[in-house]
């Protein structure tokens, strides 16, 4: 069970996806979910890094810069980055959502939760080459007072499958000490 607004943008996902393998980034209306815009991001995907295509106030405020073009991968702890990758590599090829419980950290202050969605989309070329996601804090975001995200800590990865029941998991492999898929 995910917040109330993660479950909500994986069920428009799900149904803009209807019978296709993917929604297609076209399909996508912001309209639809006005009330989340502000939580709301897309990302590209262009080689290794995933640059925001665009994001939402809350998330800009929340990294107190604009993101657009920003890797999102470095807005992560450095030790987390690579198991993020390969998560989302995994999502963009099995074709399902993901979310991520991370810990929004701002220096001098209490780590706050949060859940990240990231929900694979089609881009105009037929590749899965897109991202929409969604940060909901799960917990008290005043907590921060007002100081901005230096990164954020991954928790947990839940890869989901239909329902939104968790996928089998990976085993993941080590690489000096680190896991890596």
């Amino acid at each position: 069970m995910f917040h109330p607004s993660t479950e909500r943008l994986i069920d428009y996902w799900r149904a803009k996806k209807g019978e296709a393998a993917l929604p297609r980034r076209a399909d996508i209306d912001p309209g639809e979910f006005l009330e989340l815009l502000p939580q709301v991001f897309v990302l590209g995907r262009e080689g290794g890094k995933l640059p925001f295509r665009l994001a939402g106030g809350f998330v800009s405020d929340l990294h107190a810069r604009d993101l657009r073009g920003h890797d999102a991968l470095s807005l992560w702890a450095l030790a987390h980055r690579l198991e993020l990758k390969s998560a989302l590599d995994v999502a963009r090829k099995r074709r399902t959502p993901v979310v991520v419980t991370a810990d929004i950290r701002a220096h001098g202050v209490p780590s706050v939760g949060m859940e990240v969605l990231f929900a694979p989309l089609q881009g105009a070329s037929g590749e899965t080459d897109r991202f929409l996601g969604l940060y909901q804090p799960i917990a008290m975001t005043a907590r921060l007072m007002g100081r901005p995200a230096y990164e954020l800590g991954l928790r947990e990865i839940k890869p989901l499958g239909e329902g939104n029941q968790d996928m089998p998991r990976l085993r993941l492999a080590t690489l000096d000490g680190r896991r890596i898929a």
